[in-house]
């Protein structure tokens, strides 16, 4: 393998975090660990790179502090690799990335909330039907820590929006004009509507935004809101996921996507883009009411 040139002495901070961060091997695994991907022989298969690679490029990862190697079996000693704090610190780094890449490289550089149902980022959404939501809590707008997925019922919806604010002098400048941004009161009051509803079909519902937490309780006292909001301002389950973004008043927006999730942490439905929000909702609905099916079948059986 050649020899890498350090470039931690140079002026700029940009070739010093590249010194850190700089091999595309790197940040995929910095993704993959943000998954929830956390075991050598996992990591090694999810990037199909050799034994000899990966080990060197976790060994360079511990050192710069961005993993903690952290054993979980003692005969034989196996470890996990979890991102420190340093490393979470990378996770807005890998959204950026990924938004430029949605925009620029399979898309026409638009800023928009949405996409087109033929997209590789709607494709992507998906894919995530079958795959497992990490274990992480996030900041509620009541105060405190929730886990994304509730463990009192059979399923969670997660619906992620682009950002709702008690105020219509809060929103971001030329907000209206960003395709699929408007709508997010609209949605967060439906499903206010028919809380009882979901409630009555075993699942609980989670709003999403990358907003602070104390937005989120303005709005939600607003609007009188029976469920939580969820702050994803630090980007871990929005990386965790992969989940589309767009950038408005410099700042991650979650576009607007809803996630069915069973008690499990298994993604059961995924809807995106949406264009019709209360037929969203309607879907959402349904989707719970076909899994508590499935599962009053498979109990009688």
């Amino acid at each position: 393998m050649p020899q890498r040139t350090s470039l931690a002495d140079a002026d700029c901070a940009i070739a010093q975090a590249l010194d850190v961060v700089g091999d595309w091997w790197t940040l995929l695994i910095v993704r993959d660990t943000a998954r929830g991907v956390h075991r050598f022989d996992a990591l090694q298969h999810e990037l199909g790179m050799s034994r000899k690679v990966l080990t060197e490029r976790l060994r360079l990862l511990v050192e710069a502090d961005v993993l903690s190697r952290e054993p979980y079996q003692e005969r034989p000693a196996r470890y996990e690799y979890r991102l420190t704090p340093r490393g979470r610190a990378l996770l807005p780094v890998l959204i950026a990335l990924q938004d430029w890449g949605d925009a620029w490289v399979t898309g026409d550089g638009a800023t928009m909330a949405t996409a087109q149902e033929s997209s590789q980022e709607a494709a992507r959404v998906h894919a995530l039907v079958g795959t497992r939501v990490p274990e992480l809590s996030l900041p509620c707008h009541t105060g405190g820590e929730h886990d994304p997925v509730a463990a009192a019922t059979p399923y969670t919806v997660l619906y992620f929006f682009p950002g709702a604010y008690a105020r219509a002098e809060s929103y971001p400048p030329d907000w209206a004009a960003i395709p699929g941004a408007r709508g997010c009161t609209l949605e967060s009051c439906t499903y206010r509507d028919r809380l009882a509803e979901f409630t009555a079909a075993g699942a609980t519902v989670h709003g999403v935004s990358t907003q602070r937490p104390d937005e989120q309780q303005a709005f939600a006292e607003a609007e009188r809101l029976r469920f939580p909001l969820l702050s994803d301002a630090g980007l871990e389950l929005t990386a965790a996921l992969r989940l589309p973004t767009f950038r408005a008043a410099g700042i991650s927006r979650l576009k607007r996507l809803t996630l069915v999730v069973d008690r499990d942490r298994t993604v059961r439905e995924a809807l995106y883009p949406i264009t019709d929000i209360e037929q969203s909702v309607r879907a959402a609905l349904a989707a719970v009411r076909a899994g508590a099916g499935e599962g009053a079948d498979g109990a009688a059986d």
